[in-house]
């Protein structure tokens, strides 16, 4: 079983979940991170670091936000792997305590 990242982080992306990461599971997109299920070991290690308590236990991830399971793995493939901590997007302190955020959620993979 892998953690999920759902929608508290959308439109955030702080990185601190992704300096604790002992496996490199985590996919950066433009405003979101996902996690890679057949890479991510489990060790719960990033969810205490979430600044937006973003990160859940799949069994633990709240019923409202049961669509990120699939975000997660549809995204994977397609972003690319952040390994190192970076600043949180501009707005991030201002959206972390937004919520319905689903609909701001860009597709598009990062682009250094």
């Amino acid at each position: 079983m892998a953690h999920i990242v759902a929608e508290p982080c959308v439109a955030c992306k702080f990185t601190d979940c992704v300096a604790v990461c002992p496996v490199d599971c985590f996919h950066e997109g433009i405003n979101f991170l996902v996690i890679d299920p057949d890479v991510c070991i489990d060790c719960g290690l990033c969810v205490p670091e979430c600044p937006t308590e973003a990160i859940f236990a799949e069994d633990d991830l709240p019923e409202k936000w049961a669509d990120y399971v699939e975000i997660n793995v549809k995204y994977t493939p397609d972003w690319p792997v952040i390994d190192a901590q970076k600043p949180p997007l501009a707005e991030a302190e201002d959206m972390k305590e937004v919520e319905d955020k689903r609909e701001m959620l860009d597709p598009g993979a990062f682009q250094e």
